[in-house]
């Protein structure tokens, strides 16, 4: 199912994109520790500062891309500018997520499960984030390469397909803004709790 994009012309898919944050019984550690006391926590160590440190390269990658593609659309930039940009930020972007997201749902999910199982739901609800990321980034992927593709074949596509690939962007930004934020927010109190990853 498809519905109607802001950009006239352009329909993207209706992605099941969750906009509720966490349910309340998922934050009671978060509360007890909020965001900003984790620098200053005794059990939090480099391993979980990367970690972090990850999350908020995928939202400048994710930011680049939908700009990148913007500036496009507003004839501020030439379709080889374009191209080049969005192949060298989208492929950063879509390998730094598939491995990143292997190593939650295959090591470090099961680690706070195994920590502490209250949290079992929340993890769920994480990993079918997971889920419909890889169909966004999918069409993202199919959508850049038949335009990378154009370019090397000297054909130029007009706005239609970049517009779309814009859609998706937009689709990858608000994906992560939510899943991101509850992802931190989830998972940090429960290792400074348990002192894990130390």
């Amino acid at each position: 199912m498809n519905e109607q994009s802001t950009i006239t012309g352009t329909t993207r898919p209706a992605y099941a994109i969750r906009e509720e944050r966490m349910p309340e019984a998922f934050r009671i550690l978060l509360n007890e520790t909020p965001r900003d006391s984790w620098e200053t926590h005794p059990s939090f160590k480099t391993p979980t500062r990367n970690w972090l440190g990850a999350h908020r390269m995928f939202r400048r990658l994710a930011e680049t891309i939908r700009t990148t593609l913007e500036t496009h659309l507003e004839n501020r930039a030439s379709f080889r500018t374009t191209v080049t940009h969005l192949s060298y930020y989208g492929d950063a972007l879509v390998r730094n997520l598939h491995g990143h997201h292997n190593f939650e749902d295959t090591s470090y999910f099961p680690e706070l499960r195994k920590a502490d199982p209250r949290f079992a739901g929340g993890l769920e609800i994480l990993e079918r984030d997971h889920e419909i990321l890889d169909r966004v980034l999918h069409d993202f992927t199919q959508q850049a390469n038949g335009l990378i593709t154009q370019f090397q074949n000297n054909v130029l596509p007009g706005e239609r397909p970049i517009a779309d690939i814009h859609q998706t962007s937009l689709a990858i930004e608000r994906l992560l803004q939510r899943h991101l934020a509850d992802e931190e927010e989830l998972a940090v109190p429960i290792i400074l709790h348990h002192r894990l990853r130390g």
